[in-house]
């Protein structure tokens, strides 16, 4: 039997318990761009948890990116020392740790939000090394593996997604030539640091000629050939389709054992559990081993201490996604508790 506390492997890593702790969006800053005290506390108190690996918040490419206003980038001229002593903190608990790297848009001098098709040959030269240097400082900050954003809506999400690239040339079109841009990236990251590669990706997103189950596992695979070590699957705006009108059951479930079957590494199920004996179920009737968990965190960062100690613990998180896309992202049911309730997701 498969326990969420089970000491396990990730690939190359030693892992605590089968819990991911993953990063949707939380303030990671001051105005002046320094990690504030709450964060390095914040981090701590997961680390100190019990939880099996921790993927940052969004770390943005851009400064001037849709959620760069809150969250760090790593144009911060102390980027790499903050960050530093942040995984120094976390790899106390013996708790690996990476970094999500991403951006939602693409803007060029007063071209802002560039459509896909716009892009030049230099334009995509920019990002992929714009990208590759920002794996690099992510290395000499202490970061055991980089987590690139392919998920949900962010601009590569949408480069790899047939309903948002009409390109016609090596960029464009099949399967390959859309995730040419990323696995040029992967390349180079594998041949200059010792990163883990993480890859976030869509399971599916249920829009007109976009992306399928079929296509993902297909870009699972290509992933896994060209060096990726782990993927998490997500679902765009996962935060909004996670909450009580959507209790009855969760597709990821079914979508993420799929992949599974398909690659030969570690693939984390993305978002959508709240109880330990519903994360023990999933564990033991499915194929999956890992599970990650954001907002519950948000709630309490130290629930899985509670959660060891009585052996049936359920999140006090009732997914209202108050929590999401604020300057700060404070729980405000933990501070009235009295409004929690249970929701139970099933599969």
């Amino acid at each position: 039997m498969k326990d969420l506390f089970d000491y396990c492997r990730f690939g190359d890593l030693r892992l605590n318990s089968r819990i991911v702790r993953t990063g949707l969006w939380e303030s990671e800053r001051e105005k002046t761009g320094n990690l504030t005290p709450e964060i390095y506390d914040r981090y701590e108190n997961i680390a100190a948890s019990g939880v099996g690996l921790i993927i940052t918040e969004l770390i943005s490419l851009y400064p001037r990116d849709a959620f760069s206003k809150y969250s760090h980038t790593t144009h911060f001229t102390q980027f790499v020392r903050e960050a530093k002593d942040l995984t120094d903190l976390v790899h106390v608990y013996g708790v690996p740790v990476f970094a999500q790297l991403g951006f939602v848009q693409y803007n060029k001098k007063t071209e802002q939000n560039m459509k896909i098709e716009d892009l030049t040959i230099d334009d995509i030269r920019k990002i992929q090394t714009d990208f590759i240097i920002a794996a690099r400082k992510i290395d000499f900050a202490g970061f055991d593996g980089i987590q690139i954003g392919l998920g949900n809506y962010y601009f590569l999400a949408r480069f790899i997604n047939p309903n948002f690239n009409s390109r016609e040339d090596k960029y464009g079109g099949n399967t390959f030539n859309r995730l040419r841009i990323v696995l040029e990236i992967i390349k180079v990251i594998k041949q200059t640091t010792k990163l883990h590669i993480n890859c976030r990706l869509n399971a599916f997103d249920g829009t007109t000629n976009g992306m399928t189950l079929e296509e993902t596992i297909n870009i699972a695979k290509l992933l896994e050939e060209h060096g990726v070590d782990s993927l998490q699957i997500t679902r765009p705006r996962s935060p909004q389709f996670f909450t009580k009108e959507n209790t009855a059951k969760n597709p990821l479930i079914e979508a993420t054992n799929e992949i599974i079957r398909n690659v030969n590494i570690p693939v984390i199920l993305g978002g959508g559990s709240n109880s330990q004996k519903q994360i023990n179920d999933i564990l033991n009737k499915t194929d999956i081993e890992f599970v990650s968990m954001q907002r519950p965190f948000v709630y309490d960062s130290s629930f899985l201490v509670d959660w060891q100690i009585e052996g049936d613990g359920i999140s006090g998180c009732k997914t209202c996604n108050n929590c999401y896309w604020k300057k700060t992202s404070t729980c405000f049911i933990n501070r009235n508790p009295q409004l929690n309730v249970e929701t139970n997701i099933e599969f």
